[in-house]
Order: C-alpha cells, then structure tokens, then sequence
C-alpha cells in the first residue's frame, strides 16, 4: 500500500494505521504533533484504531514555539 506523508510517498504494509505508520517513520507521537489524514485532523486518541487506505495524504504538524 501506498501513503503520502507531508507530499513524501511512502510503502507500508496494507494494514498500517496511524500510529504504527509514525512508528515505521521515526515520527515521534510527543506532545505538539498532530495528524490529519485526507485533510481531516485525527484526535490522538484515534491514531492507534485509525487504518490507512492505499493512496492516503497524511499531513504530520509539529509545533514549534519561538519568537
């Protein structure tokens, strides 16, 4: 199966879910990330039930503070 994720295309098995597709990816799930799959935000909560279908976009945000 294929999946996008920040626009980077991506292998993964055909049952990958969130959370194990950041685990594949060394994405860390910390604080401050979030995930939204085809444009929808998935609450963390979710990542770990939530299946991938083939050809998915995942955008990953980290958030960042500065100034």
């Amino acid at each position: 199966m294929v999946v996008f994720v920040n626009n980077t295309q991506h292998e993964l098995h055909n049952t990958a879910t969130i959370a194990e597709t950041l685990a594949s990816l060394q994405i860390e799930a910390a604080r401050g990330v979030a995930v939204a799959v085809n444009s929808t935000v998935v609450p963390r909560t979710e990542w770990a039930a939530t299946s991938l279908q083939d050809n998915d976009k995942l955008t990953v945000i980290r958030a960042t503070q500065g100034g």
